[in-house]
């Protein structure tokens, strides 16, 4: 077999390749436009944005944990106006590639508000609309934990822009294909699983929570069977198209996820580990579709389910 063909295409966008640096795990480029040229990359996500700037929660903050980490970072960030005035243009100095906007907001509103602002920002090519944030108008539950509010939020979203949108979905919850078709009932161009999982560590010696906000979201190698299984249900619940993310570290993992129904893949916790992996991912994809036997990668999606 020659030449591996790795591009894919999400709602009409194509990307070079399926492998994404995932949101919260990138900041917003220049750390890592620093270490190798970020063209090499299919996409990347940047850092949740909210309207307003955030300092996020106290310290601590991360906490190590056997097989991954759990971070309660607060959706730290400089702001959507912040964003758009100083990070876009020097994104797109170190990078000319497509841009995927994560959106936070704690009310519809907010959410619809922020897309409308990135309307004319032509690098962002897909929004990824965040419903892990709490609804502050329903006593602070997630807006992804209740079909209804989901639906809400991609309603508004999709009333205001042209530009694909992607639900990232909690995994918190006891149906994530309920979640799923609500969604894509209200104008979801795509979807994007799983966030992290609800978990906490505490201090034998201080017999205290180990982070200051008591709970975080686990991410890191520990989820990625739960995230492939969800990955699977939603292939099989509804017909948008996935960006599978949770605990992916290797070449092989993203293959994994495709096969299950992702038709690209975002890498989060493993940057943070080595801050190269997306790189070398992107280097050892090739062989390991040779190794399947197929010539385009986007031949994996959704495969193992014929």
């Amino acid at each position: 077999m020659g030449d591996v063909n790795l591009s894919v295409t999400l709602a009409g966008v194509t990307l070079k390749n399926p492998v994404i640096p995932a949101s919260g795990t990138f900041g917003y480029g220049r750390e890592f436009a620093a270490l190798y040229d970020l063209n090499i990359l299919g996409a990347f996500a940047w850092k949740g944005t909210t309207a307003q700037p955030r300092d996020g929660n106290p310290p601590p903050r991360i906490a190590e944990t056997p097989g991954g980490m759990l971070n309660a970072i607060g959706l730290q960030n400089p702001g959507i106006d912040a964003v758009i005035r100083e990070e876009v243009p020097n994104i797109a100095r170190i990078f000319q590639g497509v841009v995927i906007a994560n959106v936070g907001g704690f009310s519809v509103e907010e959410y619809a508000e922020n897309c409308r602002k990135l309307e004319d920002v032509e690098q962002c090519r897909i929004l990824e609309i965040n419903i892990s944030c709490p609804n502050v108008h329903a006593g602070g539950r997630n807006f992804g934990t209740d079909p209804k509010a989901a639906a809400g939020v991609t309603k508004a979203v999709r009333g205001v822009t042209r530009k694909p949108i992607f639900m990232k979905l909690t995994p918190n919850v006891s149906d994530i294909t309920e979640i799923a078709r609500a969604c894509a009932d209200a104008g979801a161009d795509g979807l994007c699983l799983i966030n992290t999982l609800l978990g906490m560590r505490i201090d034998l010696k201080t017999r205290r929570p180990v982070l200051a906000n008591r709970t975080g979201g686990l991410s890191g190698g520990a989820v990625f069977p739960v995230a492939l299984r969800m990955v699977w249900d939603v292939y099989e619940a509804v017909r948008l198209p996935i960006i599978g993310c949770g605990g992916v570290s290797s070449a092989e993992d993203v293959a994994e996820m495709m096969l299950a129904g992702a038709s690209a893949v975002e890498i989060g916790a493993a940057n943070l580990r080595n801050p190269y992996l997306c790189k070398e991912v992107v280097e050892a994809l090739p062989d390991v579709c040779r190794r399947l036997g197929v010539a385009n990668v986007a031949e994996l999606t959704g495969a193992a389910h014929n």
